[in-house]
């Protein structure tokens, strides 16, 4: 890599917090509390999308009053199973590894604000994050590229000077078409083959391997 990375955006679900599979059983819930029947192996694929663009994939269009009364009903759920989630190994060492070297970390996620308080008291490293996002942010989450571009702006640097590390093929469709060159981890319980195929330059198992890796992502910087 010929360019120096100066920041790292990271999504959190399923990147830095084992969160994936208990936004599945939330929504799983949310469905059947309106009715629905969707199969858990499809809400699992839609994981790390925008939401309204989730609902929509998997039970067609509602009106706007039914979307916001299913993503109530997810948040409800949701934070029932917020004693669950668990920080994954190695990411909070990541994070302060950037940090201690001079690379600004933007947690580029477009979680609801209630959300990402929730993740980040979890990951507990606020000192060694340089900005945020959420879904305040945007209009439209991922795949739009529209929340890299924010994280771009508020870490100070270009497309060519940052990488994205996420878990979705949805993390690597957006930061691809915002320019960034996205790697990805296999802990949202996504394959490898299919997280190539969507634009992710390399593939680790979890945020302790890109840990181990660090130096070679940095280029100049490691």
């Amino acid at each position: 890599m010929s360019t120096s990375i100066r920041a790292v955006l990271f999504d959190i679900d399923g990147t830095l917090v084992d969160s994936n599979y208990l936004h599945v059983a939330a929504w799983h819930r949310a469905f059947q509390a309106t009715g629905e029947q969707v199969d858990a192996w499809r809400i699992h694929r839609g994981i790390g999308q925008d939401s309204a663009t989730l609902l929509s994939s998997l039970v067609g269009e509602r009106s706007d009053e039914w979307v916001e009364h299913a993503k109530s009903l997810h948040t409800r759920f949701y934070e029932d199973l917020a004693s669950r989630l668990r920080v994954f190994d190695g990411a909070r060492e990541l994070i302060t590894e950037l940090d201690r070297r001079g690379v600004r970390v933007v947690l580029a996620t477009s979680a609801p604000e209630d959300e990402l308080s929730l993740l980040t008291g979890l990951l507990a490293v606020d000192d060694a994050v340089y900005a945020t996002t959420s879904a305040d942010d945007v209009d439209t989450a991922k795949p739009d590229p529209d929340i890299i571009g924010i994280a771009l702006e508020r870490a100070g640097v270009g497309a060519a000077e940052a990488i994205m590390i996420g878990d979705a093929v949805w993390d690597m469709k957006a930061s691809r078409r915002a320019g960034v060159t996205p790697y990805a981890v296999l802990s949202g319980g996504v394959g490898a083959e299919e997280l190539r195929e969507a634009g992710a330059q390399g593939v680790f198992e979890d945020a302790r391997a890109v840990l181990e890796h660090l130096g070679s992502l940095l280029g100049a910087n490691g």
